[in-house]
């Protein structure tokens, strides 16, 4: 008798159903976008933000205590520390191995170019380098992916085993007045080579001023071998929260517990730290205004998620306790008779939620499989990629529904409870 009473009560009042279900599709469907973009944007976030460059240095003992003591890198002439080339894929055997997106060595050779008495910084790096893990794996990195913002505005990239060629930056470039395609005598104190401009690039910094080469050509200038200066790092990182700011103090400060969740999450300090674990006398420092920018924005972008989420629902909260409101002043006299025959105020309550619920159910169906459209939209508009959907957001979207039609529904029970079914009857 009950679900007969429901079943004709749903079908008299098929229109106000119907809005109460797109009511709360619409809710839904923003809260799935939501919360599945806001579990899903971490990522690509970080994804978006590895364009702009490395987020980790990686530098010998000696020229960090430099850096930290004055503030700059090692310059000319001052005493040698390097990091072991052989050791670089080991970066990529670390426990957070596949949040390294991209990374490069520099090594600096300081040398004379067509006679000049001043010296010019020459940089030996990775463009496009093939690695063989010692995993077992490979992997492509180098500059051409960790600095992809950088415009070429004349020539190409070199190649890793173009020993004859030469990269110049523009202002080092326009202040000689060279072109792509000249040639020009490089000289150290350990080597003299006549190398060809292939590119000249645009960084918009320092690096303007400077000339690039393949790694192994700086160090033969320098005369060392398997040897690097520095090595910049491009991570995905979690945002610091006061767990990884205790570790980032002092790791050796932290409780076994503390230990395990900070050294198993991508803190950028726990990266740097395990870096460290496998470069001999290494020091790897997060580049701090860079990981600082990418935990704010990665926070700022979860509350907005969370804010249109709470809004969607207050106004699906607020359209449902209009409708019900609506609906249960139009059957009154219904209502009223109920009572009158003895229905308790509890079964009619029951029975009014429990339309309420069904068309919500299947309203909230509909919502979360247009909020999945919505996901994927965001993704490819925003992303330029699919967002994964996250199985957390069914039960958390059901709840959410559901603590929403209830409260919607209150006003609606309130007017119920002091609904007189004698003044009622009687037309007032």
């Amino acid at each position: 008798m009950f679900w007969r009473m429901i079943k004709g009560a749903l079908f008299r009042q098929k229109g106000k159903m119907l809005m109460i279900a797109f009511t709360i599709a619409l809710g839904a469907s923003l809260s799935t976008s939501m919360l599945n973009t806001m579990l899903g944007v971490g990522d690509k976030v970080n994804q978006e933000l590895k364009a702009y460059g490395a987020n980790i240095n990686v530098l010998p003992k000696e020229a960090s205590l430099l850096d930290d003591i004055y503030g700059m890198e090692e310059k000319e002439g001052t005493v040698k520390n390097y990091l072991k080339e052989d050791e670089l894929g080991k970066i990529k055997t670390i426990f957070w191995a596949y949040n390294i997106v991209d990374y490069t060595p520099y090594f600096n050779a300081w040398v004379n170019i067509d006679g000049s008495t001043n010296s010019t910084k020459m940089v030996g790096t990775w463009f496009n380098k093939h690695l063989d893990l010692p995993t077992g794996e490979s992997i492509d990195t180098g500059m051409i992916r960790l600095k992809n913002f950088w415009t070429i505005q004349e020539g190409e990239w070199l190649n890793d085993d173009d020993t004859e060629g030469i990269m110049l930056g523009e202002v080092y470039a326009t202040r000689n007045g060279y072109k792509v395609g000249d040639t020009i005598k490089v000289q150290s104190k350990n080597k003299t080579k006549d190398l060809v401009v292939k590119g000249i690039f645009n960084a918009g910094s320092d690096e303007d001023q400077w000339a690039f080469v393949p790694l192994k050509t700086a160090q033969e200038f320098e005369g060392v071998t398997n040897a690097v200066n520095k090595i910049e790092v491009s991570a995905l990182t979690t945002p610091d929260n006061d767990l990884a700011r205790k570790a980032a103090k002092n790791p050796l400060s932290l409780t076994i517990k503390e230990w395990e969740v900070w050294y198993c999450t991508a803190y950028v300090s726990a990266i740097c730290y395990q870096i460290q674990e496998v470069m001999t006398d290494s020091v790897a420092k997060p580049i701090r205004q860079v990981a600082e920018s990418e935990g704010d924005i990665l926070n700022k972008t979860t509350l907005l998620m969370v804010l249109i989420t709470v809004l969607s629902l207050i106004g699906s909260a607020l359209g449902i306790s209009n409708l019900v409101t609506a609906g249960v002043m139009e059957r009154r006299a219904e209502i009223g008779l109920k009572k009158a025959v003895g229905a308790s105020n509890g079964k009619i309550i029951a029975s009014m939620l429990t339309e309420i619920m069904i068309t919500g159910i299947g309203g909230a169906i509909v919502g979360y499989f247009i909020g999945l459209g919505l996901t994927q939209i965001i993704g490819y508009k925003v992303f330029g990629s699919a967002i994964i959907p996250a199985p957390m957001v069914i039960p958390i979207v059901m709840i959410l529904i559901l603590l929403v039609t209830i409260l919607g529904s209150i006003p609606a029970i309130r007017y119920l409870l002091n609904l007189n079914p004698t003044e009622v009857l009687h037309g007032k």
